[in-house]
């Protein structure tokens, strides 16, 4: 259309290209021999037409008829809470510095550090006390959520409150998660099963999947599998919206768990549900001879019996069921994977009574609301996570409306009712229309027959018989029926792309995850979806209902059910570890520093304990992503410029983004998205790069601060006490003794001396004066250091 568009559009002399190409050779109608293309490397999102220039500029997804996606799969993943929507702060906000307590945060302020313009963070405390917060700490600064509408009370600066609060905390914290933390910790050290690699029938399986993985799917089933490899038990959590693909990787993880001769048990939440992932697992695998059942309520006796026979004498290979698998009379063969899909419908009780049918089985949970308790294991690694948060290709989001009822009563509704219902049908399409309750359904299926004479509706609700239920499930999906008048028990499993339109009356009577998923029923295609959430006057509904509402209507966004669990954290508050008390804790500090205490009172539980499992993780992690990050001075102009970004809340999301960086691609990409959106960036953004990357090569060497002055580069190393850095008397081969190798053998231009307790190595560099000169000198030396301390070839 552009290129047609170009040939077509008028010249100055009011003729078409069309018209001066007389001998122009032609193909479906367009000239094309006036054309000159080039081909450049950089694209665009779209493409456009810039008449004065006559030029096209047509990009490759266009020309191809693909969809781009922005940059690699690796930018769309939701990194905990460094997500923009969680973390960005607003000048009057409530925030929590690590080391000082609650203030105040009032924004970013220009100040001359070490001879130099930099940009810091301005806090104000109690009794207006100001804190200047340098950017290398902006990861101590957090904003500060709790219960919605909790006013805290700030830190004095200067006190010992703030430390006695936190250390009150933490041995509190220690005390009630102490035997749950055991637990996980007893899991890792437990010898499970390894299953197998992956065999020739397992890649054809996962090849005839119809759609392409998405790179969030493709990662978690990498991750599952990798779990189902090692000897230790798997505990993950897949956390992903609904139609992203959780249940392809539970496919495949099933499958893989089969191909070794074990048993796969499969618990949801409801029969629908049930039957629905029966038919799904049937489709994938019945090829190659897995035999597939579904224990549920729908079952005679006499068929329950003959599954039950067969998973004790291991004829049935994948069991999938809903509550009726934790019944005493269920016993497996050999069973190796236990699935829980949507783990938020499940107590705790209900899931460890089917683990101790096996203690070492290898568990995968799907959800894509997790509850708090679960959000709290597994962001303190309690729990591995896997977030999918890539939407599949063409889907769009719902567009959801709250409506209440006004001085005209429920005449608005059912007008809003009727107009919803009549589009639907007119393109096609059906329509859910859900009641919380069975008492009075039938006669909300009449109102709608009433309303509107044309619809074909039927009623589905749990108090039906197993055969009439399933039935009515299998009209309604063969289009026998345009409106579907049911109960909740829609919420999880239906998967029916031509329904697109979904009406939740008294929507203030649900949950804010039940509102989630009964939404995602609809909008399963690439057909745009409707949700329509009717209520009483807004006026009468309590806050934290409206709360909940706004949010719901908030998150139209592809893949924010991970966000919505996070603001359901804030207006519900939540208690501590276990969930069975409320502690105060997080009214007092604010949830993310909560979060922050419980991961080092859980790295200090398990030293306590499982010292082994900790030195593991730990050399792990030295050689990727630094615990402790280096703090950088330098005598050089690095920030981001008024006039480049004006907004001052951009800029801190920009730096709290680079500062958090761990990898060169990350740093590659996030130069790509500032010319993307801010265009070519000034010498002081160039610098701010260099510097952030003279940071990460000094955090991976281990130092604790790296200072650039003049033409003098000075490296700061750990304190004496950690033994990784300096050694001990069974081990020399360590990071200290390379360096002063390299010390001994530089002696003109490396020096080491001695600042109090701590040892300074200093460098003579050979550039001039001119900033970014010393800055990549700067860098190039502290990473061939890093390389030489981590011993890495």
């Amino acid at each position: 259309e552009l290129i047609e568009e170009a040939l077509t559009s008028p010249d100055e002399d009011g003729c078409s290209s069309d018209d001066n190409d007389n001998a122009g050779q032609k193909s479906n109608g367009l000239s094309l021999s006036l054309l000159n293309f080039e081909f450049i490397e950089e694209t665009l999102h779209s493409g456009f037409i810039s008449r004065s220039a006559k030029h096209a500029v047509i990009t490759e997804h266009e020309l191809f008829g693909r969809l781009k996606r922005r940059g690699s799969g690796k930018r769309r993943r939701f990194k905990g809470f460094s997500h923009k929507e969680l973390r960005q702060l607003k000048p009057g906000d409530y925030v929590v510095d690590a080391e000082h307590g609650i203030g105040t945060f009032v924004g970013l302020v220009k100040l001359i550090v070490g001879g130099a313009e930099q940009e810091v963070i301005k806090l104000q405390f109690l009794d207006d006390d100001v804190l200047y917060v340098n950017l290398n700490f902006i990861d101590r600064v957090q904003k500060y959520s709790s219960q919605e509408a909790h006013i805290p009370r700030l830190s004095k600066l200067g006190t010992p409150e703030w430390d006695r609060a936190k250390a009150r905390a933490k041995r509190r914290i220690k005390d009630i998660a102490r035997e749950i933390i055991s637990l996980y910790a007893r899991r890792k050290l437990e010898k499970g099963f390894p299953f197998s690699p992956d065999t020739h029938w397992q890649k054809e399986m996962e090849a005839s999947f119809m759609y392409e993985d998405t790179p969030d799917q493709a990662t978690a089933t990498l991750d599952v599998k990798r779990d189902m490899e090692s000897s230790s038990p798997m505990d993950r959590l897949v956390c992903g919206d609904v139609g992203y693909g959780k249940t392809e990787v539970a496919v495949r993880a099933a499958f893989k768990a089969v191909m070794d001769g074990k048993q796969v048990a499969v618990l949801v939440p409801t029969t629908i549900l049930a039957m629905q992932h029966a038919q799904t697992f049937h489709d994938r695998t019945a090829r190659y001879a897995t035999r597939i059942e579904c224990l549920t309520r729908f079952k005679s006796v006499k068929e329950q019996k003959k599954i039950i026979e067969g998973l004790k004498l291991g004829a049935v290979d994948i069991v999938i069921g809903t509550h009726r698998l934790i019944s005493k009379d269920i016993d497996f063969k050999d069973i190796g994977l236990l699935i829980i899909d949507e783990e938020h419908r499940f107590g705790v009780t209900a899931k460890e009574k089917l683990r101790k049918l096996k203690a070492a089985v290898d568990t995968l949970a799907l959800t894509a609301t997790p509850i708090p308790r679960t959000l709290h294991f597994s962001l303190i690694g309690a729990r591995d996570l896997s977030l999918i948060t890539t939407p599949p290709r063409n889907r769009l989001p719902i567009l959801t409306e709250i409506i209440g009822t006004d001085a005209h009563g429920k005449e608005t509704h059912w007008r809003i009712i009727r107009e919803a219902i009549v589009r639907e049908l007119h393109r096609g399409g059906q329509v859910y229309v859900v009641h919380d309750r069975v008492s009075n359904i039938d006669t909300i299926a009449q109102q709608v027959k009433f309303h509107v004479p044309l619809a074909r509706v039927h009623i589905a609700h749990g108090q039906m018989t197993g055969h009439e239920l399933e039935k009515t499930m299998i009209d309604f999906l063969e289009k026998k029926y345009d409106v579907l008048v049911c109960t909740k028990i829609i919420e999880s499993g239906l998967d029916i792309p031509s329904v697109n339109t979904i009406i939740i009356n008294r929507a203030d009577m649900f949950g804010l995850a039940e509102l989630y998923q009964l939404r995602g029923r609809v909008g399963r295609s690439n057909t745009q979806a409707y949700a329509y959430l009717l209520t009483p006057p807004m006026s009468a509904l309590p806050k934290s209902t409206l709360r909940r509402l706004q949010a719901i209507e908030e998150f139209t966004e592809l893949g924010s059910g991970f966000n919505l669990a996070m603001r359901d954290l804030e207006i519900r508050g939540a208690g501590n570890l276990l969930g069975g008390e409320q502690s105060g804790f997080i009214m007092e500090m604010g949830f993310e520093m909560y979060e922050r205490i419980v991961r080092e009172a859980v790295d200090e539980l398990r030293e306590e304990g499982f010292e082994h499992v900790i030195d593991k993780e730990r050399v792990t992690l030295s050689a990727t992503s630094p615990t402790q990050r280096a703090v950088v001075e330098s005598d050089i102009e690095a920030l981001i410029p008024d006039f480049y970004i004006e907004s001052g809340m951009e800029r801190l999301d920009v730096y709290r983004r680079l500062y958090a960086a761990v990898t060169q691609e990350e740093l590659v990409m996030m130069r790509e998205e500032l010319k993307d959106r801010f265009g070519g960036y000034p010498e002081e953004v160039e610098h701010l790069f260099y510097v952030v990357e003279l940071r990460r090569h000094a955090s991976l060497a281990g130092f604790q601060k790296v200072e650039l002055a003049g033409n003098f580069l000075y490296f700061t190393l750990p304190g004496q006490e950690n033994d990784q850095f300096y050694g001990t008397p069974e081990n020399l081969d360590v990071p200290f003794q390379r360096m002063m190798q390299l010390v001994s053998r530089s002696p003109a231009r490396m020096r080491l001396k001695q600042e109090g307790k701590l040892l300074k190595v200093s460098v003579v560099m050979s550039a001039g004066v001119e900033p970014r000169s010393r800055l990549l000198e700067a860098i190039r030396i502290a990473g061939d250091v890093s390389v030489l301390l981590r011993g890495v070839s």
